[in-house]
């Protein structure tokens, strides 16, 4: 496996032109980093509270 990244697969820029990693990023890195990553699938499991209960809502939010 290599290290460099692909654009498209393991990241994108977001219309502000921010940096975003994506869901298939996250699951090869195996772990959440804590820093509140919008495409987590590991829950926000090691964001600190109160932000990590403010992420899971504003997606239970976005999924309506």
């Amino acid at each position: 496996m290599t290290n460099r990244l692909e654009e498209g697969e393991d990241f994108y820029f977001d219309a502000q032109g921010r940096f975003v990693f994506t869901e298939k990023y996250h699951l090869k890195k195996g772990f959440c980093c804590g820093n509140g990553c919008k495409h987590c699938p590991y829950n926000h499991e090691a964001v600190p509270e109160p932000k990590r209960t403010e992420l899971r809502l504003r997606k239970i939010n976005e999924k309506k």
